[in-house]
């Protein structure tokens, strides 16, 4: 019988590399996405398509209204920063930082995977090209695994639970080159945070420098339509 595993899947390149990779590693695949009020809601689409091409045992997609609170540029009224110079400013957390949001997923699919006698749980989480956020930290990886084996009935029963995390310490263009050997199809991906009505991604927020920046060092194309690039990266 095959082992089962839950994987967060946004429809983005780090997420939908970590799904080929769950897959390469022989695990009967339940993706998971999660619907939280993101204004970027063309992942949710890209999810399905590579959750069919990844060919998931079963593909959830649910809602969770992190709107309701605000705090993210991603959530809220503020607009998402566009040609910031740099891709990543040291010491600075960005606005496009969602209060709690890998907690708040890894939760949920904690709970899935519990239900459904999962005992692995993949992520897309990266520290090289993260932006800044704290909930994509090798550190808070291990500590989340700590959590769910002593807030699980499986847990403290002795059925301990892995939180996997393959991509934390690669860089983009490392992430592309590994999804391109794995087969998966990057045009079906998407990873703009504020995307044009027609699809098309800006080319100018800072999830699309570091993707055009990846592509570029990775030496592809990105198979994705833009309204704006920015050379230079």
């Amino acid at each position: 019988m095959r082992r089962k595993a839950v994987i967060l899947l946004s429809g983005g390149i780090d997420s939908s590399t970590t799904l080929f990779i769950a897959r390469d590693l022989g695990f009967e695949l339940y993706a998971l996405t999660i619907q939280y009020g993101q204004r970027h809601l063309l992942e949710l689409e890209s999810a399905t398509k590579v959750a069919k091409q990844a060919g998931v045992a079963e593909h959830k997609t649910i809602e969770v209204d992190l709107r309701s609170f605000g705090g993210s540029a991603l959530t809220g009224e503020v607009d998402v920063p566009k040609k910031s110079g740099t891709l990543r400013t040291e010491g600075d957390i960005p606005v496009t930082y969602v209060p709690a949001r890998n907690t708040v997923f890894l939760s949920l699919a904690l709970s899935w995977a519990e239900a459904l006698q999962a005992r692995h749980i993949f992520i897309g989480a990266n520290v090289i090209d993260y932006s800044g956020y704290p909930d994509c930290r090798p550190e808070f990886i291990k500590s989340f695994e700590k959590l769910a084996n002593v807030a699980t009935k499986a847990g403290v029963e002795g059925y301990r639970f892995s939180i996997q995390a393959p991509l934390i310490e690669k860089s983009k263009s490392e992430i592309i080159k590994l999804g391109k050997a794995l087969g998966l199809d990057f045009s079906l991906t998407h990873s703009c945070y504020d995307p044009e009505k027609d699809g098309k991604a800006c080319g100018i927020c800072a999830s699309c420098l570091i993707r055009l920046k990846g592509f570029e060092e990775a030496g592809f194309v990105d198979p994705i339509s833009y309204m704006e690039s920015k050379e230079g990266f």
